[in-house]
């Protein structure tokens, strides 16, 4: 693909180190905060992520590869929206320079997700995206007062950074090769083993000699 260069684990790399940036909520929802006289405690414990507004770690989790990028790169499309629509309705360009280089970083993140999902196409892996519903969502309409415009963006830039954080982690779990499926790593493969054999074992069922437990 033009524009991708390099290895799988060096794509991978960058793809983990960009979502351990995006997570961090220095890089955005603090500086949000400050601006917008947001930062007391009371304030803050109203600050929650939308309930639904962006997948869980768990739903990522269970995605193939292929349908995990696609589902990332959708949501951070739709954030991308999102953030324009802040940015137009409630800040000032000079007030939150973050926010700038937040959208930058996505579009370096989305870039990535390209390559690594060229790079997978030869795998037998399909391409079957989770149902996320409308999406991360930005409700700023001209029925919400300023005070609640600003706390409503304070609660998707919150769940953006925890999405971040759980995108993250399921690129920690991938594998050193692009052909070795997070779902069956050695790990989990052996735990399962485990988890096998102890059943027999409760169950007390004898395993033939030369064969082991499947």
């Amino acid at each position: 693909m033009r524009g991708c260069s390099g290895p799988y684990q060096q794509l991978l790399s960058q793809l983990q180190r960009q979502a351990n940036l995006t997570e961090d909520t220095s890089s955005l929802l603090e500086p949000y905060i400050q601006h917008q006289d947001l930062n007391t405690p009371i304030l803050r414990g109203s600050c929650t992520e939308h309930p639904g507004a962006f997948p869980s770690k768990d739903a990522l989790r269970g995605l193939s590869k292929q349908s995990f990028l696609w589902t990332v790169n959708t949501t951070l499309g739709r954030v991308l929206k999102g953030l324009v629509t802040l940015q137009k309705q409630l800040l000032k360009p000079q007030d939150l320079e973050e926010l700038e280089t937040a959208k930058r970083n996505i579009q370096g993140i989305r870039n990535n997700i390209h390559c690594m999902s060229w790079l997978l196409n030869g795998s037998s892996e399909t391409v079957e995206p989770m149902p996320t519903g409308p999406g991360p969502w930005l409700p700023l309409t001209s029925a919400l007062g300023v005070f609640q415009a600003k706390l409503e963006g304070c609660r998707f830039l919150r769940g953006y950074h925890r999405f971040m954080g759980s995108v993250g982690w399921v690129f920690r779990e991938w594998g050193e090769s692009p052909s070795r499926s997070r779902r069956h790593s050695p790990r989990r493969a052996l735990h399962k083993g485990v988890l096998k054999t102890r059943i027999f074992r409760r169950g007390k069922r004898p395993v033939p000699r030369g064969h082991l437990p499947w």
